[in-house]
């Protein structure tokens, strides 16, 4: 055939046809990823670990995808492959519409990461695999088509599956879910998946009437003077996928669980991930690599002093961890690129890269909860990330181990100087204080030690052993607080730390999930049963149980989240709680008499504990039994929205006596949950008083403020406290009820930030 008849075959072919495929497939792929968790992760507490199974199961099916695609090339022909292709994407199309398949059964709080991954995979495997296959699978039949007529390369069409994923992600929470339903959503994905199968027909079609192509003369003679693809190649591509998707899943961890636990911190990691892929995969990347290299050591340098660090500024913390995740995960894909093979060899290259994606989101969501008892991971990941930096830039010369030695003498020295402290103030010299001094000290001494790293850049084994020295140094600077224990389970980080409080006797311990305290309790006899924190005698808490007290001489309690067990201190001989939790952790440090009494020594009545969602558990109670229902899973700012909707709420009535009160806790930093709380008691049908407890300072209650509103099943049963100061009735209409339809978390964001712009005290 001759050159213009080629051309004119694959000139038949839309240019924009190959990009827009990549690009749809990406954006589907990418915008099922939030909604399956609206489905699903609610139901085991919304933890930052279920999110990081969550990406590990779409490593794993990407993987499952891109090795599809990759021996889908053994079929010669791309007229072969396209057929079978479509057929793939039709099979898939069985499991639409999205929906929560009940073949795993009900959340298992003792094996929650084995449910998860068989939901989804029940849920939505299939589609999500054969979406994922496209990107490969698209580029090799430009490859075959455009590329070895024209001499294109492939591999930018990888941008563009990239930009689909970014786009799709960050427009999931901005537009899509404040926007719609659930069922809107679901049909819409469903919609949108059937137009894809109809462009992916159309570039199956054009790509077969095109046919194969032959190289041109260039390209074939690039193509046999291809270098052989090594299994040593192949290693390196894998651990460089799997460096950033292991520090994707690292920092989204640190961030929810040292610095804020939010939902809306695992989107940035992720995104920021996607956008590393678009800016190394373009032919002419915004960012060269040498721009990156320099850029990424003073980052790694400044994460490692600050990373133990956690009551630095909020955005000082997100701009340091979030810029060097972001430079070190683009640092290992431009190292990707420069050692991508010919196209021909492309869909293997893919294979290794999904690969190393399920290696490192493997270790972090599965491996290091069991080996690690707090997120270590993320600074062990970091630290190896320095070796994906170039080895021989810098010869190892007298200046290379001169920095090298000055580095690690002085982050080691650093938390040896600190030890010199004293207690009290003592003379210094001109005018400082001893331990002022010891201070600067130690500031001088990590300075030394990051401008060590920093000049020892250009070689990548010895930069790695001074950062992971300043960064073992600044650890033990750190580590000054009175954390006794710590414990990690698949729902979070528990830490049980000591504070003196002189109002109480003394010591006072502590139970935190990340940054949330979940309760306290003092040590000295004389307060050891005295409810602390949110659960004060004078707390909306407190006024509810104690009135109802009042009144009767047996109540029936149940309380979701345990925390500390504070609630039991409530619990008279004739009384019955019961505590719907879903960690099984919690449970085993609440009634270990060694941690903390609440449950063992202060509750004088029956006590029970009921293990799973609490949505589901509490659904399983006897209708009408409780007189007191505390919903008290919201303070964490990871919040399980399903327990806050007019259905939730619903279930919750109706286990209510005629006369009991829900209480729902809705203390949160980051979200405004008071609306959505007022117009849901409503739409539920139920009647509803709030609260905002500011109490005048800690005192000897150690109290903390707190927002609470109350729910019952006629207006009747709140009249009691209508005579109590702070209550007061509800505005159900300035947000729109949440249902397990519609939840809008973005905007309850927006409203707090608002708030505290105006300085309004909520």
């Amino acid at each position: 055939m001759s050159t213009v008849a080629v051309e004119s075959r694959v000139g038949s072919i839309p240019p924009a046809l190959f990009p827009a495929t990549v690009f749809a497939s990406a954006a589907l792929v990418f915008a099922v990823q939030p909604m399956v968790a609206r489905l699903i992760l609610p139901l085991l507490g919304g933890s930052p670990s279920v999110w990081n199974t969550s990406m590990a199961f779409f490593q794993i099916a990407l993987l499952v995808g891109y090795g599809y695609a990759h021996a889908l090339q053994r079929l010669k022909r791309v007229k072969s492959q396209a057929i079978v292709h479509c057929a793939v994407l039709a099979l898939a199309a069985l499991a639409l519409p999205l929906r929560v398949n009940g073949l795993a059964g009900e959340p298992s709080s003792d094996h929650p990461n084995l449910w998860l991954l068989a939901v989804l995979t029940l849920s939505v495997g299939a589609p999500f695999a054969a979406l994922s296959a496209t990107a490969p699978l698209v580029q090799a039949w430009h490859a075959r088509t455009v590329g070895a007529a024209g001499g294109k390369e492939p591999y930018a069409l990888y941008a563009a599956s990239n930009l689909g994923s970014l786009l799709a992600l960050l427009a999931y929470p901005a537009v899509i879910e404040p926007l719609s339903t659930l069922a809107g959503q679901r049909l819409g994905w469903t919609v949108a998946y059937a137009g894809f199968g109809l462009l992916m027909i159309g570039l199956a079609t054009a790509a077969t009437r095109a046919g194969e192509t032959a190289p041109t003369p260039a390209v074939a003679k690039d193509t046999a003077a291809a270098a052989p693809v090594t299994w040593k190649d192949r290693q390196r591509w894998i651990a460089l996928a799997a460096i950033p998707c292991s520090l994707m899943l690292g920092v989204t961890a640190h961030l929810s669980t040292d610095v804020a636990s939010a939902p809306f911190l695992w989107v940035a990691p992720l995104a920021l991930y996607l956008l590393t892929f678009i800016i190394a995969f373009q032919a002419r990347p915004i960012m060269g690599r040498h721009v990156t290299l320099v850029l990424q050591a003073a980052a790694v340098t400044g994460c490692a002093m600050l990373l133990p660090f956690r009551s630095s500024l909020l955005i000082m913390q997100l701009a340091v961890h979030l810029g060097c995740f972001f430079l070190t995960a683009l640092m290992c894909h431009q190292a990707l690129v420069a050692r991508r093979p010919h196209p021909s060899r492309l869909t293997e290259f893919y294979l290794c890269m999904s690969l190393g994606g399920v290696v490192g989101g493997a270790f972090n969501a599965f491996l290091a909860p069991v080996i690690f008892d707090n997120v270590w991971e993320y600074p062990l990941v970091l630290a190896l990330a320095c070796l994906a930096r170039p080895w021989n830039e810098a010869r190892n010369s007298a200046w290379t181990w001169g920095m090298f030695i000055l580095g690690v003498i002085c982050a080691v020295a650093a938390p040896i100087v600190l030890d010199m402290k004293v207690a009290g103030w003592s003379p210094g010299f001109g005018g400082y204080a001893r331990n002022e001094l010891i201070s600067l000290a130690v500031y001088a001494l990590f300075a030394a030690s990051m401008i060590a790293a920093f000049m020892v850049r250009g070689h990548g084994l010895v930069f790695f052993a001074v950062i992971a020295m300043l960064s073992f140094g600044a650890e033990q600077v750190s580590d000054r607080t009175e954390t006794q224990k710590t414990w990690r389970s698949f729902f979070g980080v528990l830490k049980q730390s000591t504070t003196t409080v002189e109002a109480l006797g003394g010591e006072v311990r502590m139970l935190a999930h990340g940054t949330t305290l979940h309760g306290a309790q003092a040590t000295d006899p004389a307060y050891r049963c005295q409810p602390l924190v949110y659960y004060t005698h004078d707390s909306p808490i407190g006024q509810v149980i104690r009135t109802l007290q009042g009144e009767k001489s047996a109540v029936r309690i149940g309380a979701v989240g345990l925390g500390t067990g504070s609630v039991s201190a409530y619990v008279r001989p004739a009384d019955h709680l019961t505590f719907f939790e879903i960690d099984p952790l919690v449970v085993r440090i609440s009634t270990d008499p060694t941690r903390f009494t609440y449950t063992t020594e202060c509750a004088k009545g029956r006590l029970d504990y009921v293990l799973g969602d609490a949505r589901l558990t509490v659904a399983k109670q006897p209708p009408g039994v409780f007189d007191v229902l505390l919903i008290d899973a919201f303070s964490s700012d990871a919040v399980p929205a399903h327990l806050l909707t007019v259905e939730a709420v619903k279930g919750y009535l109706t286990r209510m006596k005629p006369d009991g009160v829900i209480i729902l806790h809705l203390s949160n930093r980051n979200l405004d949950l008071m609306g959505p709380a007022q117009a849901v008691a409503e739409a539920a049908g139920g009647a509803a008083l709030l609260q905002r407890y500011r109490p005048e300072g800690r005192g000897a209650g150690w109290e903390s403020p707190e927002d609470a509103v109350i729910i019952a099943r006629s207006g009747a049963a709140l009249d009691r406290f209508l005579q109590q100061p702070g209550w007061e009735p509800t505005d159900p209409h300035p947000v729109r009820p949440w249902t397990d339809d519609y939840t809008n978390l973005a905007g309850a964001l927006v409203r707090r930030m608002r708030q505290r712009v105006e300085g309004v005290d909520n």
